[in-house]
C-alpha cells in the first residue's frame, strides 16, 4: 500500500568535485580540461539527476557520449520530442526536481514546444536543453536554427544560451535554481555544439537546494483571527503532494474541521477517502460544491493559482474583490492579487505554509462541522457512476477500478471528454497518483505513464486516452515495449474529438465539421508494437481483459468502444443537439 513503496524514487548520491576522474590525482596539481559535454553531465549529475529522457540528436553528440560513461543518470529513449518532454514534465510532477529533456535544434526543439506550454501553466520544475548550431554559424539561418530565447523567452521562467563551456557550471546551477525556486517551471538552456566540444577545467559547484518563502508571525496571527470569525469556511488546495506535506495538511484540517476541496486536476494533493474531502473544483464540478464556494464566507486557497479552469471561467469570485474573505498562499509574489485582491496574501511555500499552519490549534470545536459532514455525503453522491447511453458504462469502469487499485496506482490522462468520468469516479488517494496537465494539452497520458513507470516499476501505472488523444503521442508505446514498462493504456474511443464536437452542437447543432475521426483498430495497433492488445465493446467484458493486461508482464492497450452519444457523465450530443435547436 502506500506506505510500503517509496514515494520518491531514491536518488544515487551525488558525484562531487573531488570524485570526478578528471581531476589529477595529485591537488596541487591543475584539473585536467573536460569537454563541454563532460562538464555538462557532470553538473546534471551533482545537481542529483538520476533519470532524463530525449530524442537524440547530432547537434549534442558531446553530451551523448558524456552520458555513456555515466553510472548515475539513466537515458529514456523517446520517439517524438513532444512525449519526451511530456515525460520530463510528469518526472517534475512526481518528485518536485527539475525532469530533464534533452533535444535537438530546430524542429527538434519545436517539437518538445507543448510540454514547455504544460510545465508553464502546470508549474513544473523542468530544464529542457535543445542543441543548438556552432557559434561560429549563428546570425545565418544555419541549418535548423533558431533563436531560443526569443521563441522560449516568454513561455519560460529563463531561457538562455551557453557560448562558453567555463560557463556550463555557473548556467546550469543557475537553471536549477530557476525552475524549482518561488513559482516552479521551465527553462531553456541552448547548447552550440562547438560550445559542447570545447574544453574547460571543471568548476566545484555544490547540490541545489530550492528556495522556499515562509510565513511570517503577522500572517499567521491574521490568518488564525479570520479562522475563528468564520462561519462557512472552505480550503482549496493546489499543491505539495509529498508525505510531509500531506500529513501537515491531515492535521491543520482535522484540527480545524475544515472542508477540503481540490482544485482542477490535482486531487492527489488530498486523500480523497478522507473524512474532509468534498471534491474538487475544475470542469463538470459538483453543482453543489460550486454553490458552496460562492456562498463561503472564508476561502483559504494554498497553492494554487486562481485560473480559469479553477474558477470556472472566473465566475466563482467576484473580480477584482470578492464577496469572500479570501486567504492566498502561494509561493511567487507575482500571483498574489493577480486577478483577485486577497483579504490576506501570504507569499510563501505550500510545504513551509502548511508546517507553519499544522501548529495552529483551535480554542474549540469548529462551528461548521454539520456543514463539512453534509459537503462530504455530497460528494459521494457525486462520485456515484451515472448511467450513459450504449452497452458501455464508464462510470461504472472507474468505480471499480478505484475498488481494484491500490492507493498508490499512478493514474494519468491527456485532454477530452473523456477525463469528466476518469476526475469524477476514481478516488486518488496516495501522494503522486494523478498525473494530468492543468493546460489541457491532448498526448499526454501515454507518454506521462512511460516516465511513471520508469521512475516507480513497482506501483501499478494506468494511462488514460480518447481517440484523438492517443493518436497525438501514443508512438509512446512504443518507448514502454522498449524499457519493458507494463503499463495500461485505456483509450476511450468514440469517433470523433469530443470535446470540440460538444461544443459545435450547442453553438452550431446539426453542423458537424471538423471533429469526426476514422481510427485505426488500437488492440491490433498495440499488438503490432509488440504490446497486449484489447478490446472492450461491454462493461462485462472490461473486468476480464484488465486482469489479462496487469497480469501480461508487458505493456498494454485496451481499446473501450463508447456510444457517440455519450459525450459526458450527464448529458449526450442529442440533448445538446435537441436543447440547443429549441432556444
Amino acid at each position: 500500500m502506500e506506505g510500503a513503496l517509496p514515494l520518491i524514487p531514491r536518488i544515487p548520491q551525488p558525484i562531487m568535485r573531488s570524485q570526478i576522474n578528471a581531476l589529477a590525482k595529485d591537488p596541487m596539481e591543475k584539473p585536467k580540461l573536460r569537454s563541454g559535454g563532460q562538464l555538462l553531465v557532470d553538473c546534471l549529475e551533482t545537481h542529483g539527476v538520476d533519470h532524463l529522457f530525449c530524442v537524440p540528436g547530432e547537434s549534442f553528440l558531446a553530451v551523448l557520449d558524456a552520458l555513456h560513461d555515466s553510472a548515475q543518470i539513466k537515458v529514456t529513449v523517446c520517439r517524438q520530442e513532444g512525449g519526451a518532454a511530456m515525460m520530463a514534465d510528469a518526472y517534475g510532477k512526481l518528485t518536485g526536481r527539475p525532469g530533464i529533456c534533452f533535444v535537438t535544434r530546430g524542429p527538434g526543439a519545436t517539437n518538445a514546444s507543448p510540454g514547455l506550454h504544460i510545465a508553464a501553466q502546470d508549474s513544473t520544475p523542468m530544464i529542457l536543453f535543445v542543441g543548438q548550431v556552432a557559434r561560429g554559424d549563428l546570425e545565418r539561418e544555419a541549418f535548423q536554427e533558431i533563436d531560443y530565447r526569443k521563441v522560449f523567452g516568454p513561455m519560460v521562467k529563463w531561457a538562455a544560451q551557453i557560448d562558453q563551456a567555463e560557463r556550463i557550471p555557473e548556467m546550469v546551477t543557475r537553471a536549477f535554481y530557476t525552475a524549482s525556486s518561488g513559482r516552479p517551471g521551465p527553462v531553456v538552456l541552448a547548447l552550440p555544439e562547438d560550445m559542447l566540444r570545447e574544453m574547460a577545467e571543471p568548476k566545484a559547484i555544490e547540490p541545489f537546494t530550492a528556495v522556499e518563502a515562509h510565513p511570517g508571525p503577522e500572517d499567521l496571527a491574521r490568518l488564525e483571527e479570520l479562522l475563528k470569525a468564520a462561519e462557512r469556511p472552505l480550503l482549496l488546495i493546489g499543491s505539495g503532494n509529498r508525505p510531509q506535506i500531506r500529513a501537515n495538511l491531515e492535521s491543520f484540517v482535522e484540527a480545524w474541521d475544515l472542508p477540503v476541496a481540490a482544485v482542477f486536476r490535482r486531487q492527489d494533493c488530498f486523500d480523497n477517502s478522507h473524512p474532509n474531502y468534498v471534491g474538487d473544483v475544475g470542469i463538470g464540478v459538483n453543482p453543489k460544491l460550486f454553490q458552496r464556494v460562492k456562498d463561503s464566507d472564508l476561502l483559504l486557497v494554498i497553492g494554487a493559482r486562481l485560473g480559469e479552469m479553477t474558477t470556472s471561467g472566473y465566475s466563482l469570485l467576484d473580480i477584482p474583490r470578492p464577496r469572500q474573505k479570501l486567504v492566498h498562499i502561494y509561493p511567487a509574489a507575482e500571483e498574489l492579487g493577480r486577478v483577485y485582491q486577497p483579504t490576506l496574501a501570504i507569499n510563501a511555500g505550500t510545504a513551509a505554509a502548511l508546517a507553519a499552519l499544522a501548529k495552529l490549534t483551535p480554542a474549540q470545536a469548529a462551528r461548521w462541522s454539520n456543514l463539512t459532514r453534509q459537503a462530504r455525503e455530497d460528494y459521494l453522491a457525486w462520485s456515484t457512476p451515472t448511467r450513459i447511453p450504449g452497452e458501455l458504462q464508464l462510470g461504472e469502469i472507474m468505480a471499480w477500478l478505484r475498488e481494484r487499485l491500490p492507493p498508490e496506482a499512478i493514474i494519468c490522462n491527456g485532454a477530452g471528454n473523456y477525463t469528466a468520468w476518469v476526475h469524477r469516479f476514481y478516488r486518488y488517494r496516495a501522494c503522486g497518483s494523478q498525473l494530468a496537465p492543468t493546460s489541457g494539452s491532448m498526448g499526454y497520458g501515454t507518454p506521462a505513464a512511460v516516465a511513471a513507470k520508469r521512475l516507480y516499476p513497482d506501483r501499478p501505472v494506468i494511462a488514460f486516452a480518447g481517440d484523438g488523444c492517443f493518436m497525438m503521442n501514443g508512438q509512446e508505446l512504443a518507448t514502454a515495449v522498449q524499457y519493458d514498462l507494463p503499463i495500461v493504456v485505456i483509450v476511450v474511443n468514440n469517433g470523433m474529438y469530443g470535446t470540440i464536437r460538444m461544443h459545435q452542437e450547442r453553438e452550431y447543432p446539426t453542423r458537424v465539421s471538423a471533429t469526426e475521426l476514422r481510427n485505426p483498430d488500437f488492440a491490433a495497433l498495440a499488438r503490432a508494437y509488440g504490446a497486449l492488445g484489447e478490446t472492450v465493446k461491454r462493461t462485462e467484458e472490461f473486468e476480464a481483459a484488465f486482469e489479462r493486461a496487469m497480469k501480461a508482464g508487458k505493456p498494454a492497450l485496451i481499446e473501450l468502444q463508447l456510444d457517440p452519444d455519450a459525450i459526458t457523465p450527464a448529458r449526450t450530443l442529442s440533448g445538446i443537439r435537441k436543447e440547443a435547436l429549441s432556444r
